[in-house]
C-alpha cells in the first residue's frame, strides 16, 4: 500500500456541503471523494498535456504525405484493405 500524506485544505461551508452530499449519494467518506476527484483531474490535466505535445510535435514538423520512416502509409493502407476485403469475400463464399 502506497502512503499517505495529511494535508489541510481549506474549504468554503457550500463546498464542505455539497461534497459531504456527494460522498453520501456514493457511499464514500468525504476523504476519498476528494481523493478521486483530485486523482480523476490530475489524470484527464496529463492526458491533456500530451495531447497538447503531439499537436505541438505536428505543428512544428508537419508531414506532408503519409511516407514516413516506416514507409508508405497510403499504400499500406490500400494493400491491407484488398486484403481485408478479399478474405472477407472469401469468408462470405465458404459460408454460402
Amino acid at each position: 500500500m502506497t502512503s499517505r500524506v495529511q494535508t489541510l485544505v481549506q474549504l468554503s461551508d457550500e463546498l464542505v456541503a455539497e461534497l459531504d452530499r456527494r460522498a453520501g449519494q456514493l457511499g464514500v467518506s468525504r476523504s476519498r471523494l476528494i481523493r478521486q476527484l483530485l486523482e480523476r483531474q490530475l489524470t484527464e490535466d496529463r492526458a491533456t498535456q500530451r495531447t497538447h505535445a503531439l499537436i505541438d510535435g505536428y505543428l512544428r514538423m508537419p508531414q506532408t504525405d503519409a511516407r514516413d520512416e516506416w514507409g508508405d502509409l497510403d499504400r499500406w493502407t490500400e494493400t491491407n484493405t484488398r486484403r481485408n476485403l478479399a478474405a472477407l469475400a472469401r469468408e462470405e463464399e465458404s459460408s454460402w
